[in-house]
Formats: C-alpha cells, structure tokens, sequence
C-alpha cells in the first residue's frame, strides 16, 4: 500500500511538473518575439516592440509596468519598462528597501538592435521563468526599450553596410540627424533630456547599453567596454576588475561566447594591442560615470549573423542581471564610499591620456591578417584570413592618466543670463543657490587665451579643444537671481567636467559660451590717435610695453593700427567682458 502511494504521489508531481512545462509553452508561445518568429531574421518594430511589453505588463501586472515618460525630437515619448518583483513601483520606495536598480538602454543606435530583441526576450523569460525569482529578490531592471525613437521608425535594410542582418532595422541619426550617443552632455535632443530624469528618478548602479561594433574582424561574438575605471572611482573600479569583469568572462565563455575587451581598432588589424576607448561624458557610459554608475557597453560583432548576435547579447545582459543581484550591498556599498572619497578631493581630472607603459595581457580570438590585390583599386587591401584563426594573448592598454587637474573651488557662480546652461544644471539635479539682492564678490575669472576649432560641424557644433585659459582675481558685481553652486554636493563630476573650459567635453568646448569670443565695441583710429598719445604720456608701464613689443614684433612695428590696438587693449577702454568665461569661481 506505501508503494503505491509512493507511486502515485510521484505520477501527481511529474504530472504537475508537465501541466505547468505546458502552461509555461503556451505563454511563451504567447510572447513569441519578432526575432523568435523570424527564426533571428528580423528586429521588432517599434509598434510591434510597445505592443509586446504593453501585452506582457497586462498579462504581469504586479511584476511589470510600462510608463511613459517626457518626449522625444519626433513627439514620441520615452517608454520605460521596470520590472519589480514585489509589485513597488515608487523609486524612492524602492530605494528605502534597498533594492539595486539595473538600467538597460536599447536602439540608442537603432541600426544595431540586438539589444531590443533581447531585452523583449530577457522580460518575458524573468517574468516566466521561476529559476530567476532569487535574482529578482534584491534588485530592479529598469528597461528602455527604443531610446532613440525617431531612428528605429526610420527603417531601411542598407544603411549599415557592413552588417550581416536583420532584414531590416532603423537609422543611426534621430529625427534631427543627431547621433544620440554623443549628447549626453550638449544636450541638443528632447531624448537625452528625457533620459536624464529617467536616470536621475531610477538612480541605477550598474547601466548596459547594446550596440553592434564596427571595426576590425575576429572570432568572437561579442566584446565589451566598461567604464574607465580610473575615473569611476577606486571601490567601484575595484569590483569591477575583481567581480565582474571576471565573472562575466566565465559565465559567458561557458556560453561558448568568448569574449574580449572591445576593440577599438580601425584600419589595421590588432595583433600589436588594442586600446581602451576613452569615454569622455558626451557617451553614455562617460556620462553615467560622472554619478558613480557603473556602465558596461555590449558590443556584438558586425560580420556574425545576427540570430548569434541577439542570443549572445541576450546571455551578457542576463549574466549582467545576475551579478548584479548577486552583489547589491556591495555595489551599494562601493557607490557610497567613492561619493565620501569624491567630497574630500582637493584636485578633480577634467582630462585624460593613455598610458602606453600599462597594460595587461588578454586572450585575443582574432583571423590572420593578410594583403590582397583590390579588384577596383589593383593596389594592397587588407582583408582578415578566415582560414587562418589564432588565439593568442595581446597587450591591452587600460590605464589612463589625468592629463590635466583642477582644485575645487567652494563655489561657482553663473549669472542667471545663461538659462541654458541653467537648465542642463538643473536637470541633473545640481543644487543651486540664487542670489536674493546684487551682491559685489571676490572670484577668480578665467579669460580665454586659446582654442582650437574643428574644420567640420561635429554633430551640430564646430567643437572648440586645447582650450587655453589664464586667470584674475577679480571684484565682480552680480545680480539678484543669478546663481551659487556649492561644490560640496554629490554631482560635483558632472559640475567641473561641465563648467571648466578645459575639460574636454565642458559647455565652453561645446560652444554654450561663444557670444563671449566677439568683441563688441572697438575704436576708430583717426579719433583714437589723441586718446592713445595721451595714454602713453601719462602711463609709463604702458609706453615701456608698446616699446618693448614693438621691438619683439618687427610687424607690428610696421603696423600703426596693431600698435594703436595693443594701446587699446591694454586701456580702460577694452571692455573687460571680451573673452571673459562667464563662470567665476569662489575660491
């Protein structure tokens, strides 16, 4: 009799056991992507990608809502699915109870859109899959599904040429021709300001974003770069290099997706090394770095076909996921004491150079790379020997240096005349302080004493670099409203890599500040002449600069106007705002 009830109660669970591997058919069945559909042919729509997450947040209410938030160039809003397993959806209470967010950031480059199919997959497999409940216990994922919105409805099957699949897919420019991954602190899209509070309400530890690299070919299948550790911050960087970065390797090389470093070579093969690709802040990962974020850019390879593709972005961002809840005090943790350490620095990089004399050495799975004949040119042309795999260990370049370092001063102060640069401030939730009457201050001012400008638009902007400043101690008169930004506060990176001139991506660099550059007022000569006498005659130190310069400058020896001008300049009369930077320091 105890057999038989032993027997029976094991025909009941394998019985259960198949009814709920039924049900669990048909509701995958059910949210069958696109991608699945096609037999990884083809990317979802963007109708057909909302549809699915509306469908699959109705049919998983208490686990998964679809919002939308602000607007896009093209009207559109950003859609944001978040994935909550004790059915929270309020960020802050969320943060109350500990949980660690994970953002992922899709079709940023709508022609690369593994990441969409995957992400609608990776959803709907946390959602169903009860082997995931444990990972979804202590964090939240927070989805953007089509980032760049305007793009991804501007389908075409032709415009990454060198790309094995999908049939189809969307555009790299937005609906203003802008390259959205290059925005992020410029600006110029109603979708990066709408990331911004995305990213700013969610406060995410770790941020993945997929893309499809161009460049050199190899055997692996995806490559990926994370964010400079030596400006994330010495915890973070840490578990990065000590957690991570190793167990997303074994985790994914156990998938049988070997991967590297992304290599950022072009032109050449990498056999002598590959470098690590400075992310300054107009990237995303460079952006999110200046607010302790973790980020880590998945980059599938171009030339594999894209059924590989999505199943290998697929695995990175579900191994992403997984470790991250794996290692939510941690991160928590390591995100708090960088922001203790950031408060007591005295100097802050705002620029940074390779160094050539680091490195470590990676397994590199790479093709030979050989010279041929260009059937159209008849001169050399490289090409990559798929008959001639090799795996062999190469340098990787990683370490970077600050090239340049500024003390923080307690304050900056911004008149509020600059409304643009106001709200960008603002936005990313900078603390400012206005002034409540006109006030006369003690501020250090930088004057613009060089600068180099691009020959070409660089995504809307003739970008200005190797900016050169000097500074004066100055007594300046500011008005009621204009504003105080303390230094002492969490957003300190995103403030100095902003408003520093020097900074490689500052509001200076990005030409927010141009009007400053024109001189307004001048003289004219015939009129000048009698004031310019008269200066000499009563300025001693002025007559010995005009004579010594005169005497270095066989030109403007020769040249009555440069020597009235020189006068001039050197005059009460040269308005003193000309090429003054209109940020002022308190020092």
């Amino acid at each position: 009799m105890k057999r038989n009830r032993a027997a029976l109660s094991c025909i009941l669970i394998i019985f259960c056991c198949l009814i709920l591997a039924q049900n669990s058919l048909a509701q995958t069945k059910r949210f069958e992507t696109v991608f699945e559909r096609s037999a990884g042919q083809e990317t979802v729509t963007y109708q057909e990608g909302i549809a699915f997450l509306d469908s699959l947040a109705n049919a998983y209410p208490f686990q998964l809502k679809l919002s939308e938030y602000g607007s896009t160039d093209i009207g559109y809003p950003l859609h944001v699915a978040v994935l909550s397993d004790n059915g929270i959806f309020d960020p802050k209470l969320l943060s109350e109870q500990g949980k660690t967010v994970v953002l992922i950031n899709n079709n940023i480059h709508p022609g690369e859109p593994d990441g969409v199919d995957a992400s609608l997959m990776l959803l709907r497999d946390l959602l169903q899959n009860p082997i995931y409940e444990t990972v979804l216990k202590d964090i939240v994922i927070v989805c953007i599904p089509f980032y760049n919105v305007d793009g991804t409805l501007n389908r075409n099957s032709h415009s990454r040429a060198n790309q094995t699949g999908p049939i189809s897919y969307g555009f790299r420019g937005n609906a203003l021709n802008l390259d959205l991954n290059r925005d992020f602190i410029k600006a110029d899209s109603k979708n990066v300001k709408t990331f911004y509070d995305i990213f700013h309400t969610w406060q995410p530890s770790v941020y993945l974003e997929p893309h499809v690299t161009n460049g050199a070919d190899y055997q692996h299948v995806m490559t990926y770069l994370f964010t400079q550790e030596d400006k994330l911050g010495g915890e973070l960087a840490g578990l990065i290099r000590q957690s991570m970065e190793p167990f997303l390797n074994q985790k994914m090389k156990g998938k049988g997706f070997p991967m590297c470093p992304y290599v950022n070579v072009w032109g050449t093969t990498p056999d002598k090394g590959i470098t690590q690709f400075l992310e300054t802040p107009r990237y995303s990962s460079g952006y999110t770095a200046l607010f302790q974020t973790i980020g880590l850019v998945l980059e599938s390879h171009m030339l594999k076909p894209f059924k590989i593709r999505v199943e290998s972005t697929y695995a990175l961002l579900l191994e992403s996921i997984i470790w991250a809840s794996s290692m939510t005090e941690q991160l928590q943790e390591a995100r708090r004491k960088d922001r203790e350490t950031l408060m007591k620095q005295e100097f802050l990089p705002i620029s940074w150079q390779n160094n050539p004399a680091i490195f470590q050495e990676i397994l590199f799975l790479g093709y030979e790379g050989e010279q041929k004949k260009s059937a159209i040119t008849n001169r050399d042309r490289l090409f990559y020997n798929h008959t001639k795999p090799f795996a062999r260990k190469i340098p990787f370049f990683n370490k970077f240096v600050p090239m340049e370092s500024v003390r923080r001063p307690q304050a900056y102060v911004v008149s509020a005349a600059w409304h643009n640069v106001i709200d960008l401030l603002e936005r990313n939730k900078v603390k400012l302080e206005y002034l409540l009457k006109d006030s006369s201050m003690t501020v250090t001012s930088y004057y613009i004493k060089d600068y180099k400008t691009v020959q070409q638009p660089y995504e809307g902007h003739y970008l200005h670099y190797n900016t050169q400043t000097f500074s004066d101690t100055q007594r300046v008169v500011f008005r009621k409203g204009d504003i105080i930004i303390k230094t002492q506060q969490d957003a300190i990176r995103y403030i100095m890599e902003t408003l520093e001139p020097r900074a490689t991506d500052s509001f200076f660099n990005w030409n927010f500040f141009d009007s400053i550059l024109q001189q307004k007022e001048s003289f004219s000569d015939y009129v000048f002449e009698d004031i310019a006498e008269k200066l000499l005659a009563e300025n001693k130190k002025l007559r010995s600069l005009l004579e010594k310069q005169k005497k270095k400058d066989p030109a403007l020896a020769q040249d009555p106007f440069k020597q009235l001008d020189l006068i001039y300049r050197n005059s009460i009369y040269y308005e003193k705002s000309h090429n003054r930077y209109p940020v002022f320091r308190i020092e």
